[in-house]
């Protein structure tokens, strides 16, 4: 059984994996692309969903078969590469709950459908520079490569916000 400071942890780490970035950018690209079609925060929200579940289950499948067999060339039990490629996929679902939230309150008319969607494109930028100040926090780098790091994070999730503003 897992302590709650186990779990804790297993959040905070899920969080800082390419599975988070990967995840981040694919809502940003998904917001994106519906934003194109006039389509409302109910439509994106959907499709950002069954997108992100899609990307994760083949995520986690990829991983799991990625892991079958171990560098030295010896079988891996299924279970072990499963849940492995669980743990290192969770970042995924944890980047897409905030903008997921966001584009909830558009679904029901809390805010505007376009300001729902900027807003969690704008959010996916934050977590993107969150993501990439937290990671060099961990390696105990300075202030100003965390900096950096944060900034060149979020200039991924800035490449979306401005392809949504010239696409838009």
């Amino acid at each position: 059984m897992t302590s709650p400071r186990s779990s804790e942890n297993a959040w905070l780490s899920a969080f800082g994996t390419e599975g988070a970035v990967y995840g981040n950018i694919l809502v940003s690209g998904m917001i994106v692309v519906a934003g194109t079609y006039r389509a409302t925060a109910w439509n994106v929200l959907i499709t950002v969903i069954g997108t992100v579940l899609v990307f994760w289950a083949a995520h986690v499948y990829a991983g799991t078969l990625s892991m079958q067999v171990a560098d030295d060339g010896d079988p891996h039990p299924l279970s072990h590469s499963f849940r492995l490629a669980l743990r290192r996929s969770l970042g995924m679902l944890i980047a897409a709950l905030l903008p997921s939230l966001v584009l909830l309150l558009g679904t029901l008319r809390i805010v505007d459908d376009q300001v729902a969607l900027w807003v969690a494109l704008w959010l996916g930028v934050v977590i993107l520079g969150v993501i990439g100040y937290l990671v060099y926090a961990r390696r105990g780098s300075s202030m100003v490569v965390r900096l950096l790091g944060a900034l060149s994070s979020a200039g991924f999730g800035m490449v979306m916000v401005l392809l949504k503003a010239f696409v838009h």
